[in-house]
């Protein structure tokens, strides 16, 4: 049984202000809406809630994990690497940096010389003021400039920042400044540019400008209006082009540009539904793949646009036709040349090459790798491990050289590079992360395993679980069950270099393929999508009775955890089966399902789970929505919710009013809200905020599941 816990700490109180509306027909209270807005009875809420958090946390407990936390932090962390006529762009975070460097190299294994360096600027050398970081980055084509956003406070709102890429003749000894490298110039500032990010800009082919599209602000409520714009250095931001103005709440564009042609491609995708292609020429958008429900991804390359798509095939193909054709518009899928046709294996991503193709696929949801001729013939697989996850893949336009990231619950995340015109033994590793931290590193006994339970509807859900064999473990083990089950993200094998304490002191880790992910493609995803949502939830529930069925674990063990939509899972099981969890943790999520449309990017996400207006989706969001579930009669599990201040994509509403149910409204607990500040969704947090985040949600864990620090391990870390 979990460990006893000290009597719970009373919350602070929360005022009851019932709004009720009438929605179709129906009549909904609101008790907490007033949590919604900001000012000084919101904010002395949120403080003193966060103090609550710190009154209730087991202090000792705490200081035992931290040091853990600590030293796990301090390891480096390596980006995708991209290749840039003859020059290896990629992010590094060095051991005890907060933030990454963008660095450049005249070799994939060469010297690293400095471009931006996030650590030098004064605003992260100042506790007082809110940290800055490099959130993107996107070089020229030639490799001469880069362009990189950059957010304060984590909050998804970038400024454009444009870089000269120094010669390599620059000594590497000599001084930058300002937080930039030796020889690195800042070209132009674009401040304000709204939610741009490395999908939304695209270089002109003579690296003179770029086009991009610039948002509305979350602080005037206009992330989504949308503005396709096109930036000339000659000319500075003051004279932009505006090519297109786009006010559809539902549909984001994306750009890109042939290197070799010049040709401009506009993409409209619905967040979660189909894709639409389109041309600028003549200063006229031109239609070429339109009037399909199909998702579609183009990439140009030596003369040939490169198509993969789900039309016709639930998991992906790749097709091809000349840029030519494509310019031309009004092209059909049946037009293109068919390289690889839909199989077993989700085809991810495609990096061309000149004589080669590099192609990533997943299979129940872990990757495989193959070299292909640009015909479509196959050549070899590329050798991986079992249960790992490919993380990305970039390849040199003017080389047969690739690269991919590659990753596993027992395999730290490390960089490899690939000779596509060579053998089976044509890999090199370029870096990993190093763990080797207070006795933690990956340990030899860890098992990892893929499971297949049963939900409803006959679906076979995959379950990865991974935990350490020769653990001494008194009973059923300590489970952490994680999902997400939405927007087509699939689950794969990932290193949690933060749960390897929890491992070493016993505890397993699972992960639920819920329905809503891409695990199988397009018909998995709309399996839990809309309607059919419940479907993911069932998943999870499925997941965690399997998981106490096999004797891994029990129910008062097992815990859920899930962020975003992830934590909408966790809200709608902890309502709907709170008998199976002895703790939840549950960060920046969705909970009141029939108001998140009327908050920052909410309204596009109607597409993934319907509309509350309209009367259909309303009865079955209504159904599942948490906050409109949590049942005074019930006892409900301990819950650990996050959320930050500066979350510009889900309002810090949904985990107030729903702490502030469950304290005043339901037995059980202890119901704990998180709040941070300076921080926003999930970007750009400093190795300082880390350590906090870990050392509060595992020691919350440790806590309700009855968990033991190991006592060797924590002195090792003193």
């Amino acid at each position: 049984m979990p460990r006893e816990s000290a009597p719970a700490r009373s919350p602070p109180e929360t005022r009851r202000e019932v709004v009720t509306e009438t929605l179709h027909g129906v009549d909904v209270d609101d008790p907490y809406r007033w949590l919604e807005g900001d000012g000084e009875a919101v904010d002395e809420w949120v403080d003193a809630q966060n103090a609550h958090v710190d009154e209730t946390l087991d202090d000792a407990l705490r200081d035992r994990l931290r040091p853990r936390f600590e030293d796990l932090v301090e390891v480096a962390d390596y980006g995708p690497v991209a290749v840039r006529e003859g020059r290896y762009f990629a992010t590094v975070r060095e051991p005890g940096a907060d933030h990454a460097r963008l660095v450049v190299r005249d070799a994939p294994d060469g010297d690293d010389r400095v471009l931006v360096d996030p650590n030098a600027w004064a605003a992260n050398r100042d506790e007082e003021r809110p940290p800055r970081s490099m959130a993107w980055y996107v070089p020229s084509h030639d490799g001469e400039r880069v362009a990189v956003g950059v957010t304060e406070g984590g909050d998804e709102n970038y400024d454009v920042r444009v870089l000269s890429v120094p010669d390599p003749t620059q000594s590497p000894e000599s001084e930058g400044s300002g937080g930039y490298g030796p020889g690195v110039e800042e070209v132009a500032v674009l401040p304000e540019r709204g939610r741009v990010n490395a999908g939304s800009l695209a270089w002109t082919a003579d690296g003179e400008g770029f086009v991009y599209v610039a948002t509305g602000g979350a602080a005037d409520g206009a992330q989504m209006d949308k503005e396709i714009r096109r930036f000339r250095l000659a000319d500075g931001p003051e004279a932009e082009e505006l090519l297109l103005e786009h006010d559809d709440q539902h549909v984001w564009p994306r750009v890109t540009v042939d290197p070799d042609s010049g040709l401009l491609a506009v993409a409209f995708s619905e967040m979660v539904g189909g894709t639409e292609w389109y041309v600028h020429v003549d200063g006229d958008l031109r239609p070429v793949l339109t009037d399909t429900d199909a998702e579609t991804s183009v990439q140009f390359h030596d003369g040939t646009a490169f198509v993969s798509t789900d039309h016709g095939a639930p998991r992906r193909r790749l097709l091809a036709c000349s840029v030519d054709r494509f310019r031309e518009g009004d092209l059909s899928f049946e037009e293109c040349r068919e390289l690889l046709p839909g199989g077993e294996g989700i085809i991810q991503s495609v990096a061309p090459t000149p004589e080669r193709l590099l192609v990533h696929r997943q299979r129940d949801a872990h990757s495989r790798l193959s070299v292909h001729d640009r015909d479509g013939t196959h050549l070899r697989d590329v050798s991986l491990p079992s249960y790992c996850s490919v993380t990305w893949v970039s390849a040199n336009r003017d080389a047969p050289e690739a690269f991919f990231g590659l990753t596993g619950f027992d395999r730290p995340p490390a960089v490899r590079a690939l000779d596509l015109d060579g053998g089976a033994d044509a890999e090199a590793e370029l870096a990993s992360t190093e763990i080797d931290s207070v006795d933690l590193s990956v340990p030899e006994d860890l098992v990892v395993e893929q499971r297949f339970v049963d939900s409803t509807d006959g679906a076979e859900v995959p379950v990865f679980v991974c935990y350490r064999e020769d653990a001494a473990v008194d009973g059923p083990r300590p489970t952490l069950l994680y999902g997400y089950g939405g927007f087509r993200n699939s689950i794969t094998p990932s290193f949690g270099r933060f749960r390897l304490p929890f491992l070493a002191d016993g505890g397993a880790f699972a992960a639920v393929c819920a329905r809503g992910g891409y695990e199988y493609g397009e018909p998995w995803h709309e399996a839990g999508m809309l309607a059919e949502k419940q479907h993911t939830f069932d998943d999870f529930v499925a997941a965690g009775e399997a998981l106490c069925a096999s004797g891994l674990t029990d129910t008062d063990h097992l815990a859920v955890a899930g962020g975003s939509n992830g934590g909408l899972s966790v809200g709608a099981v902890v309502t709907q089966r709170p008998d199976l969890w002895a703790a939840a943790q549950c960060a920046v999520p969705l909970l009141d399902m029939l108001r998140f449309h009327r908050f920052l990017l909410g309204e596009s996400w109607t597409t993934e789970y319907g509309h509350p207006e309209d009367p259909e989706a309303f009865e079955y969001l209504r159904a599942y929505s948490p906050y409109h579930n949590v049942d005074p009669d019930e006892t409900y599990p301990p819950v650990y919710f996050t959320t930050a201040a500066s979350d510009t994509r889900v309002h810090p509403s949904h985990a107030r009013k729903m702490t502030a149910r469950l304290q005043n409204e339901a037995a059980g607990g202890p119901f704990l809200l998180r709040t941070k500040s300076a921080t926003g969704h999930g970007v750009g947090k400093p190795a300082s905020m880390i350590v906090d985040e870990q050392t509060d949600s595992w020691a919350f864990c440790y806590e309700q599941l009855g968990v033991t620090p190991d006592a060797a391990a924590t002195a090792d870390g003193d």
